[in-house]
């Protein structure tokens, strides 16, 4: 029965999501299930215990009244029991709290133990800071190799090089100390020769960064591909994926983020670090017993450091908050509230002290604006509303549809070719134009900037008439050539970013979807920007503009219509609201533009919902077949328990254990014949009278255990559930005591209990299974399984595309 992932001998590691789940390919098949783990597992972890006090001379004991390594822990795959960890937490808080009084030591343990968290986060926010900072560096650095090289040092990026050059203002980004690779190779960076060159060498490290990331991806660690937000959502929600958030997909991660944004593709980092500080947060919690121990109290941390990754990957510690609230966590109180707010705080000035971009700031496109907007620029602004929704719509149907073709089909087995394939196409449309071939987070910078008297961009050549300049305000101009060159440039690199996200999102690299959404928005709104100004600057008797924008009177900023535009297609894809305006005037600064982020906001979530309700993380979730119960959905159908419980009707009975009756053999042959991941326990088969639920891994560890540390127990022994079991003849072997691994408080309902309660009751206490009963006795059970199926099939979805249990 041994079964591909599970590992032998250790189910002490397997308590902890820090061990790689060994998975031969970057595909990986999530149709194993059941919860059917081994019963010939070597029990070498298990050697330390020493037996508590088993002589052989009792014939009746309770084997467990020590606690046993691998008890109360739960197999790969499986969803974990919310109450009972929380009631093991307050326990362990309870007895801590009455051995303070006893002494100095017991109290000196209660105040460390109150702090380790406090720590923690500390420890989160210093991993998480200085990890983002090396990655932006890196980044930085790379994507400007495909250009061209330092002389002065190699690890300089194009900016850094020529810090010390004695160059103009306006030829800054020429410096002979910056060679490209023309000039480098052929002497010269002038000519058709040197474009050619230029152009293969920029596909060749392109190719080359993306290939080394697929392969260390498929090869190392497979779980490091993709955004990873939807799986920390579902990881969240008490689910357990065992290398998820290990050390191998920590460290692979991180080296094949900066591969994956370096080689030029349409996606971006900041998806991928919030996953990089969840995996932090995992690691790190091996650190104290109280984390390590329960896998509710761990489940807060991660809340905390998706809080920290939001906060590097924007500078936005506020809004790192309110994402981890709003978009992927699942149980939030209080305190993780304050804790995510102080690792995000740790997280944001470790990266504010690195200063990875050199200007003070904690992304690359902080900017400023200076005009206020006004009343009537909102119709503009709910037309990027407008617009955000219909392309984050269009996006993750599309998208979607791309990734279940890439699972069903042959493409899912070529991974590495899709990759070269996707890049290659990614590089070669995207030299040409200037706006696509620097990084995307320079292309966002440049859109979102208010252009100055220094300017020396394309997006600022407008017809200077410097009679009209009124201090550091420029008035509205006309465009000029250079402007009129931009937009087509600019509307040739949306078509582009719309079509090439679509199928670059999801393959086997790490693959963000913020920046990407921010471009296409930044884009269509600067492109908006420019059209509005060029109106109000030509027509400004127009009744519309007459009021407030007078003949040279800056009135337009172009660069405020882009990051709404921005906000508007992130909001779009992701159906953020709230924490997505906070994100962006943390990014800016601006207080007075919240109105405008909020309208633009608010019309693309309402546009994105009316066309289909799932934001880009859900439909990946559904997509991949994780056991997530959406919280913001209302359950509506009138059916009761009974139509969802098991057994149904003509089902074999539901298969039980008996409190007193049962033999080690009989136990056993139930474990080995079924795959359920616990079993209900009676009074007797004829009364159904429930007593308790004992879970399945529990189980096999105490039977296993007992028959190598307990004298006398043999496939003949009774199993007793209760305090006292009934007297046995003297020849009969040693009784085999569990009532410590029995929950005797299963959470029950009567089989008339309308399933939008049942629903409530899965959704709010984080349950497992729920058994069902009627005037006391037992009828069936309903697993968190069944109740997505149910939702599924009432949603007239396909029931079985719930692949996990």
């Amino acid at each position: 029965m041994d079964q591909k992932g599970y590992r032998r001998g250790s189910f002490q590691s397997a308590t902890s999501d820090e061990d790689m789940l060994e998975i031969a390919g970057a595909s990986m098949d999530f149709s194993m299930a059941d919860d059917d783990p081994p019963l010939d597992r070597e029990m070498g972890g298990f050697s330390s215990y020493n037996g508590g006090g088993m002589n052989g001379t009792s014939t009746m004991m309770d084997f467990l009244e020590e606690p046993l390594p691998g008890v109360g822990t739960y197999e790969d795959f499986n969803t974990i029991d919310w109450v009972r960890e929380k009631s093991r937490d307050r326990d362990r808080h309870r007895e801590i709290t009455s051995r303070s009084k006893e002494s100095t030591w017991a109290l000196l343990h209660s105040v460390s133990d109150a702090f380790s968290g406090w720590l923690l986060m500390l420890l989160i926010g210093l991993l998480a800071g200085s990890l983002a900072g090396l990655i932006d560096i890196s980044a930085h650095w790379m994507t400007d190799l495909k250009e061209g090289v330092c002389l002065a040092g190699f690890w300089f990026n194009h900016e850094h090089c020529c810090w010390k050059s004695n160059t103009t203002f306006t030829d800054r980004d020429k410096c002979p100390e910056w060679k490209s690779w023309s000039q480098l190779i052929l002497g010269h960076g002038e000519g058709a020769f040197a474009y050619i060159l230029n152009y293969l060498m920029y596909v060749i490290w392109a190719l080359m960064f993306s290939l080394l990331a697929v392969l260390l991806v498929k090869g190392f660690a497979p779980y490091a591909c993709g955004s990873g937000i939807p799986e920390i959502k579902t990881i969240l929600s008490g689910f357990i994926i065992r290398g998820y958030l290990g050390k191998w997909t920590l460290v692979i991660k991180t080296i094949t983020l900066v591969l994956a944004v370096s080689s030029g593709l349409s996606l971006g980092k900041e998806g991928p670090l919030v996953h990089v500080a969840c995996c932090c947060g995992n690691i790190l919690c091996h650190l104290f017993t109280k984390y390590r121990k329960n896998e509710a109290k761990r489940r807060e941390v991660l809340s905390a450091a998706a809080a920290a990754g939001v906060s590097v990957a924007f500078g936005a510690p506020i809004g790192g908050v309110l994402f981890s609230l709003e978009e992927v966590s699942y149980y939030f109180p209080l305190k993780t509230l304050w804790r995510s707010f102080f690792a995000a705080l740790v997280a944001a000035f470790t990266l504010r002290s690195i200063n990875p971009f050199g200007n003070s700031r904690l992304v690359l496109f902080y900017v400023e604006f200076h005009m206020p907007w006004h009343l009537l620029e909102l119709v503009p602004f709910i037309l990027l509303g407008i617009f955000g929704g219909l392309w984050g719509a269009f996006f993750i149907r599309s998208n979607i549809a791309w990734c279940r073709r890439r699972k069903t089909t042959r493409l899912g087995k070529y991974p590495v070719l899709e990759v070269l394939v996707v890049t290659a196409i990614t590089a070669i449309l995207a030299f040409p134009n200037e706006y696509t071939r620097m990084s995307t987070s320079e292309l966002i910078s440049e859109l979102f900037n208010d252009c100055g008297i220094l300017d020396s961009s394309k997006l600022c050549e407008y017809v200077n008439d410097f009679n009209s300049t009124k201090g550091d305000d420029l008035p509205d101009r006309a465009a000029g050539p250079g402007v009129y060159t931009a937009m087509w440039q600019l509307a040739l690199a949306l078509i582009m970013k719309v079509f090439i996200t679509i199928f670059t999102f999801g393959m086997k690299v790490p693959s963000g979807l913020f920046i990407p959404s921010m471009a296409v928005g930044a884009i269509a709104g600067r492109l908006l920007g420019v059209a509005v100004e060029q109106l109000a600057f030509y027509h400004h008797d127009w009744p519309i503009f007459s009021g407030w924008c007078s003949q040279g009177a800056d009135c337009i900023t172009p660069g405020l219509y882009a990051m709404v535009g921005a906000a508007a297609c992130l909001g779009g894809v992701t159906r953020m609201t709230v924490s997505l305006v906070v994100i962006m005037f943390e990014l800016t600064g601006g207080l007075e533009y919240i109105v405008p982020l909020m309208a633009a906001a608010m019309t693309s979530k309402w546009v994105a919902d009316a066309i289909g309700r799932e934001g880009i993380y859900d439909a990946h979730i559904r997509l991949n077949g994780y056991p997530f119960l959406e919280a913001k959905e209302e359950f509506s159908h009138k059916t009761r328990a009974m139509d969802v419980m098991r057994p149904r009707k003509n089902d074999p009975p539901l298969t039980v254990i008996t409190q007193d009756s049962m033999s080690v053999e009989d136990v056993e042959t139930i474990v080995s014949s079924t795959t359920y991941s616990g079993y209900p326990v009676v009074v007797s088969r004829t009364s159904q009278r429930l007593v308790g639920f004992v879970l399945r891994r529990d189980l096999i560890i105490s039977i296993e255990n007992a028959r190598k540390k307990q004298d006398g127990i043999v496939s003949t022994s009774v199993i007793c559930f209760t305090d006292y079991c009934p007297p046995l003849p003297p020849s009969s072997p040693s009784v085999l005591k569990l009532r410590s691994i029995l929950d005797l408080s299963p959470f029950t309902v009567t089989d008339e209990t309308p399933m939008e309660i049942v629903v409530d009751i899965f959704r709010k206490l984080g349950l497992r299974q729920c058994l069902v009963t009627h005037n006391g006795k037992l009828l069936g059970i309903i697993t968190k399984k069944d109740v997505l199926k149910h939702i599924a099939q009432m949603a007239n979805q396909d029931p079985d595309s719930i692949l996990f249990n």
